[in-house]
């Protein structure tokens, strides 16, 4: 079996599902595990984000948009040699990857034609779900249902410790800083089983773009930066545009040195296994003695404010 995955969470389920000799294809942010990166690359993104701010991001991809133009190229060629019997890819988000009436027109092209797998996950039912997916369509079910089943074990091992706790703190979750957008989809959700409450998403919706002041009015005790895409590093350097908002010094999680930069990119935007480690980096930060030198700083920094 050959499979093309175009899509970073589904490639980290498919390495864990055993299918790493399997993989013919990734996108070019299919960087983890490591292996992912020895992979031929199908596709690329039209916009260099690594020298933009978030702004700049922002009004590219709107351009893009408007345009009707896409934001990624598929590399035909090599997406024909690949003769893939299954293609991973996704149709919840046209600025995440790859649209998926590309994808379906380039799998047209080919005979015979290859079986698409779509991931749409809204929370962490559905990814759990989708890895039941991949491992039906690449006659893996037994390691699917194994990896679910550690998956929702970690799940409820939280879930249960902070269900002890009598009350948890105010979180807000900032996506992206310029325009501001709320975390959506299944961050409210880790929210919650970590032991917090979001005070600006809800779970299963998406992302939304959110008005500083009305962050000002939630009164987070905790604020996480998670752009994304953005590692912890990155995330600290865009951040600068926050302090310059008007009330930012008065916000409680400010005040109380209780702003954390978060890697977004690992372990909250991809719907893949390792939204997990995401939720257990949630249920240490939210503990009222929370010393971020206990976790790794590739994961989470404080933000000097």
């Amino acid at each position: 079996m050959r499979i093309c995955s175009l899509l970073p969470g589904a490639t980290e389920i498919a390495f864990a599902l055993g299918l790493a000799e399997e993989i013919a294809g990734v996108s070019h942010e299919c960087d983890f595990p490591p292996a992912a990166r020895d992979k031929p690359v199908m596709v690329r993104s039209v916009i260099d984000s690594t020298m933009l701010d978030s702004g700049e991001i922002d009004r590219q991809v709107g351009n893009l948009l408007r345009e009707h133009r896409s934001l990624y190229m598929l590399d035909e060629e090599k997406f024909k040699q690949s003769q893939p019997d299954v293609i991973l890819t996704q149709g919840l988000c046209d600025v995440c990857a790859l649209d998926y009436e590309d994808v379906a027109r380039a799998a047209r092209s080919l005979i015979p034609e290859p079986q698409i797998v779509s991931l749409n996950p809204h929370c962490l039912a559905d990814i759990l779900n989708d890895v039941l997916r991949v491992g039906e369509a690449t006659q893996r079910r037994q390691q699917a249902k194994a990896l679910v089943q550690q998956l929702t074990a970690r799940i409820e091992s939280i879930r249960s410790q902070t269900a002890r706790s009598s009350s948890g703190p105010r979180v807000a979750c900032l996506e992206w800083f310029d325009p501001l957008y709320a975390a959506g989809h299944w961050v409210p959700e880790m929210v919650q089983i970590a032991g917090g409450a979001d005070v600006l998403g809800s779970p299963g919706k998406p992302s939304a773009k959110v008005d500083w002041q009305n962050v000002v009015a939630s009164s987070p005790d905790l604020l996480i930066l998670m752009p994304c895409g953005f590692d912890v590093e990155r995330t600290i350097q865009e951040s600068s545009v926050l302090n310059r908002l008007e009330g930012w010094n008065e916000l409680t999680a400010v005040r109380s040195g209780r702003v954390f930069a978060v890697n977004g990119n690992d372990y909250f935007s991809r719907p893949g296994p390792r939204l997990l480690d995401g939720l257990e980096i949630l249920s240490h930060i939210f503990q009222a003695q929370f010393d971020p030198a206990a976790i790794s700083s590739h994961a989470v920094k404080r933000v000097n404010v």
